[in-house]
């Protein structure tokens, strides 16, 4: 289940943006909520290092991700291990090297609440609904930081706080740090991000 609730908060990474420094927090949110309806698909590799408070240790990752509008998303592990998440409309596919699960979220509370916030993140709703998380904005001369806090108690009882860095060169999402209640925390780098390019329907294949 860990691993599905950080695949709905790093599907937060896939919101563009368009920005200057001088806009207003409003204007910013706006141009972020305009610039996440005009994306269509967005592919890139990732890079996650887990930081573990109590053994002052890390854990590295890599992977791939592929979104496709509205409804389609693959979050894959590639190693040291091989996990991949897949949501396609109202289903749920969760794969390791040992056994396959396939999961309708209309039957499913839990899931049919999973699905609602990872699309509210891909279409940039995640800054402006006020019962998931609230936000705050600043910006720099190079990026845009966007601070989640948690507002809900299921949150909340994970995560402290989520901080997406946005570059301003891209206008993509290039950094997510999470920050969870127990002081472990979560550094996923987004690179060879590839916008609104075709992407194989059959990376979304549940079966």
């Amino acid at each position: 289940m860990s691993k599905i609730l950080v695949s709905i908060l790093m599907a937060m990474s896939f919101i563009s943006s368009a920005y200057s420094q001088n806009m207003s927090e409003a204007q910013i949110r706006t141009k972020i909520n305009q610039a996440a309806s005009q994306l269509q698909t967005l592919q890139c590799d990732f890079v996650q290092t887990k930081h573990l408070k109590m053994l002052n240790d890390k854990l590295v990752s890599h992977g791939k991700m592929y979104y496709k509008k509205s409804d389609k998303l693959r979050w894959e592990y590639t190693t040291p291990y091989h996990y991949i998440f897949i949501l396609n409309g109202s289903r749920v596919l969760l794969k390791n090297e040992k056994r396959n699960d396939i999961i309708d979220v209309n039957q499913n509370k839990v899931f049919k609440e999973i699905a609602r916030l990872m699309m509210n993140s891909v279409v940039g709703k995640s800054l402006s609904d006020s019962r998931d998380f609230s936000s705050k904005i600043s910006s720099s001369n190079s990026e845009l930081i966007a601070t989640l806090t948690p507002m809900r108690k299921d949150l909340k009882q994970m995560f402290k706080q989520i901080s997406l860095y946005f570059s301003q060169s891209t206008s993509l999402v290039y950094k997510v740090i999470l920050v969870e209640k127990n002081g472990d925390k979560t550094v996923i780098e987004l690179k060879n991000a590839k916008k609104n390019e075709p992407v194989n329907t059959n990376v979304f294949k549940v079966n």
